[in-house]
């Protein structure tokens, strides 16, 4: 059993209250190797936000658990060596779309501060008897819990539906006594990947239902899941260097701007962040095809998702510079 705080980890409680207060949402990035981690704790430390470090049951079978959870660790005492001050931005590491109990306490038990169990395709009650599973054990850890109510269409890695089933505000108010989760996922028109949506669509997120919901459970903390807006700078290059990319389109970002205002105190980027990365991957390997050094292309790849993700935290998600608030 290893304890999150053992690791310099915080679990989400605090950063979702200051979240909802002051009007922004904490980055819940992914990651699966060590580039991604070095960008996302250097673009949260230089902008001074606090993190969600997120890992897909994919990405936890791809990097191994022990490593992850040195790697987590190493994460926040990378944190507080470029921060010059000492000081540690709040860095939760986080289980994204738990499948089942199982994965839950397996995260909590090697040093997880939040774990996300995903029973959304599931009927209600069983939704509820799952999600209450799961937040039973983690709470004798202090270990905080995400639950999901309706379903995003779309695809990333093990994460996948045809079609989209709005959340209903009505359910909600049960879910959330029954289970006792500590933040809530709703499906209001995000969704997972790349191709989120045809060409001619106009991707709108359902403000009227993240509304009613804020009625019926007021100041409680909401997540977005499927957030990537999928750049067209970034398809373009990637096309242009060799790519397929057709028809790869997201979810505007002044439209997440606008939820981060509201109750919405956590979203998920990671279609994105690839994006960035395989685009500097590519122009290397186009500009210079005789480079076989990994840190030659690895290297640039990890200062563009430093710059995308500096950037969202400033003017998408509004979290910078609320690392230390009080």
């Amino acid at each position: 059993m290893v304890n999150y705080k053992d690791l310099g980890l915080v679990n989400t409680r605090a950063m979702f209250a200051k979240a909802v207060k002051g009007g922004y949402a904490i980055p819940a990035y992914n990651f699966n190797n060590m580039e991604q981690l070095q960008a996302i704790i250097q673009a949260c430390v230089e902008t001074e936000s606090p993190l969600i470090l997120q890992v897909s049951k994919g990405a936890r079978e791809y990097a191994n658990q022990t490593l992850l959870r040195y790697m987590a660790q190493g994460a926040t005492e990378y944190a507080k060596e470029i921060q010059k001050d000492g000081k540690l931005i709040p860095i939760c590491l986080h289980l994204d779309h738990g499948p089942d109990y199982a994965t839950c306490k397996s995260c909590v038990d090697y040093g997880f501060s939040s774990v996300m169990i995903d029973g959304s395709k599931l009927p209600f009650d069983e939704n509820c008897a799952q999600t209450a599973q799961v937040v039973e054990y983690a709470h004798k850890y202090d270990v905080t819990v995400e639950g999901e109510l309706g379903i995003l269409a779309g695809k990333e890695d093990d994460v996948e539906a045809a079609k989209h089933i709005y959340t209903q505000p009505e359910e909600v108010e049960e879910f959330v006594k029954r289970t006792g989760v500590d933040s809530l996922a709703i499906a209001i028109g995000t969704s997972h990947g790349a191709y989120k949506f045809k060409p001619g669509d106009d991707p709108k997120i359902r403000l009227d239902i993240l509304h009613e919901i804020e009625k019926r459970i007021p100041g409680f903390p909401i997540v977005l899941h499927g957030s990537s807006s999928v750049p067209q700078d970034l398809v373009k290059i990637i096309n242009e260097n060799g790519g397929k990319l057709k028809d790869a389109i997201g979810i505007g970002e002044d439209q997440l701007r606008e939820a981060a205002k509201s109750a919405v105190c956590k979203i998920n980027i990671d279609s994105d962040g690839r994006l960035a990365m395989t685009a500097a991957v590519r122009k290397v390997f186009h500009d210079k095809p005789e480079e076989f050094d990994p840190r030659k292309y690895l290297g640039p790849a990890r200062e563009a998702l430093k710059q995308l993700y500096m950037r969202k935290n400033r003017e998408v998600l509004g979290s910078a510079g609320h690392a230390f608030d009080c």
